[in-house]
């Protein structure tokens, strides 16, 4: 019996019907306005992006993908951090194309400095959401349903987020038995993690990485590569033991694996073929390029992928020869007027990172009046040899250019993709030294053309430290130990080049009137204060040179009188080396003999 017995051409209206279903869609809509289509690695925005050619990283490589395939190793997070240009995004897009290939992939994320919609964290969490979704319509439906009932969950903390939108209907879902645990896609790839702007930023994925996806229960590997930035290098340090530390699965790219041989396979595959579809004869000679040419090009890489690329990009250029290309390269210096620049794009690469880390370092208040540039550079003189053969401990260099104790670490601290600090293990104490992961970011620094308004000259670095040394002199006599007054003395010594041209005249009238010659007399009555032939040498060409400028340019007579009376006390001394001080007044800039 009907219940509607008089009722004709009734009908029920079918929107309660459907009602559930349009929200869902209407969920998934929202989710598909907030996520980030260009941090796919399959993005037309991202056509050429970089991959390892067949034959090269097979190490290192089948290292991440047998960590992706063991879903039964307790580590589930493995983080890979190089240096700038190590190859690491072309690792990972290989990664990625072949967790694709085999299905495990389940999403994939490439941050991108340069791009508004990649370079924060306003994206991440719902673009991983989507792209896990799309493995399963009962997930894709319980994370439209989630933001048809919580519509402002895109305004919300991440890790708030990555729970309501990943873990809690995964995990219920898994419950139930509608997921398979086991079979689901389960590799999820970040990429870049330090263009993501702002540390704290780094940090706080890096946090709900932990938290959510690591504290719980759930199949997920993450793969995260990253330059090793503050955030990345805290969280995975083991002293002080960072919360990372005993759970990531940590590859450092730059010193576990040497690229040399497979930069010196991919230059040759790259350039032969570029000179096999080339209309210049010379190209295509079996002859080109050359053993040589190969070998200066590997060497000049430093083990890093991005040289080469940047090389092969240059090369490829059709509307050139390749040949003349390469050898512009090989050739290539700032001077004679040349107008070329092959190395553009990576020196793009390193005024970018030496531009944020100067303003970091500028911004904070204990460094502001310091210049961060001179102060890397003159490190940097310190120990690639050029400014004398000796070399004093990067702590104690930092004493001399007055940083405070440990002062290097804050310095590098923004650029270690491209710098790195290391102990030497043949010293009876601790003696830590400065180095480059890039033998052409040195060049970058030397170079005016290179390094346009970030350049700082070598003159004006040997200024700095020759005015950092005799302001340390004038401090009170008992602040420098021996053996600190024997360091400043040598350092005076290199970087005056035994001149005094490198002291502007206010320092040096400064310096005399406030008994800095008196000083360094007082620290030469010890026997132990200085005892180097070099730094006697050094210290009585200085004072020559002193006594000189004051009386014929500047006309302080007096001033340098009481310099003179100092070094004719000096004389005496320095007849114990049976040597004749006038032998040191008449040369120029070498130790007599």
């Amino acid at each position: 019996m009907s219940i509607f017995p008089n009722a004709q051409n009734f009908k029920i209206d079918n929107v309660n019907v459907h009602s559930f279903e349009d929200r869902q869609k209407g969920g998934w809509k929202m989710l598909l306005r907030n996520i980030a289509d260009n941090a796919l690695h399959d993005s037309s925005a991202r056509f050429d992006a970089p991959k390892c050619d067949e034959d090269t990283r097979v190490e290192v490589t089948k290292e991440l993908m047998d960590w992706i395939q063991d879903r039964e190793a307790p580590q589930r997070l493995l983080c890979m951090t190089g240096a700038a240009g190590a190859g690491k995004s072309a690792l990972q897009q290989t990664i990625a194309e072949e967790c694709s290939g085999s299905n495990t992939l389940g999403s994939a994320f490439f941050f991108s400095a340069g791009d508004p919609t990649r370079n924060n964290l306003s994206c991440i969490v719902p673009t991983i959401a989507f792209q896990l979704a799309l493995h399963s319509p009962a997930l894709r439906d319980a994370i439209g349903k989630v933001i048809e009932d919580s519509p402002l969950v895109f305004k919300k903390k991440i890790k708030i987020q990555m729970d309501m939108l990943i873990v809690t209907p995964f995990k219920r879902l898994c419950a139930s038995g509608e997921l398979d645990r086991n079979t689901f896609p389960h590799a999820i790839l970040i990429d870049g993690l330090d263009e993501c702007s702002g540390e704290e930023n780094q940090a706080e994925l890096l946090s709900t990485v932990k938290h959510c996806l690591l504290d719980n229960d759930l199949p997920f590997r993450i793969f995260i590569a990253s330059r090793p930035e503050w955030a990345v290098r805290t969280a995975l340090d083991n002293e002080p033991e960072g919360y990372l530390y005993r759970l990531a699965y940590h590859i450092k790219l730059s010193d576990m694996y040497d690229a040399t041989g497979d930069i010196r396979r991919y230059l040759w595959t790259r350039l032969r073929g570029i000179g096999s579809r080339s209309r210049d004869r010379r190209a295509q000679s079996p002859q080109w390029p050359t053993k040589e040419d190969i070998e200066k090009l590997v060497t000049a890489a430093s083990g890093q992928f991005v040289y080469a690329a940047t090389v092969v990009k240059y090369v490829s250029e059709r509307r050139g020869s390749p040949v003349d290309r390469l050898r512009a390269i090989i050739d290539w210096t700032p001077e004679g007027g040349q107008q070329t620049r092959p190395l553009e794009l990576l020196d793009i690469l390193y005024r970018n990172i030496l531009s944020t880390a100067k303003e970091l370092y500028e911004a904070v208040d204990t460094n502001r009046g310091r210049d961060f540039l001179l102060l890397v550079r003159a490190h940097q003189t310190n120990f690639d040899g050029r400014i004398g053969s000796e070399r004093g401990s990067i702590r104690s260099f930092d004493e001399i250019i007055s940083l405070e104790e440990g002062g290097h670490q804050v310095l590098f601290s923004d650029l270690h993709s491209l710098v790195f600090v290391r102990q030497n293990p043949g010293m009876t104490e601790v003696w830590e030294e400065m180095r480059f992961y890039h033998l052409s970011f040195s060049e970058f620094l030397d170079s005016e053309f290179r390094a346009q308004h970030l350049f700082i000259s070598e003159t004006r670095v040997r200024q700095y430290v020759v005015e950092s040394c005799l302001q340390k002199l004038l401090q009170q006599e008992d602040f420098l130990e021996d053996w600190s007054f024997a360091l400043i003395i040598s350092a005076l010594r290199r970087y005056s080049d035994n001149q005094i041209t490198y002291i502007d005249d206010f320092r040096l009238i400064d310096f005399t009137r406030n008994n800095g010659w008196g000083r360094i007399d007082e620290r030469l009555s010890s026997h132990t204060a200085i005892g180097g032939f070099g730094e006697w040498f050094g210290l009585a060409r200085f004072t020559f040179n002193a006594i000189q400028r004051l009386n014929d340019d500047l006309h302080e007579h007096e001033l340098a009188d009481i310099v003179k009376s100092y070094s004719d006390k000096w004389k005496e001394r320095y007849k114990e080396y049976g040597l004749r001080w006038e032998k040191v007044e008449g040369s120029s800039s070498s130790p007599p003999s």
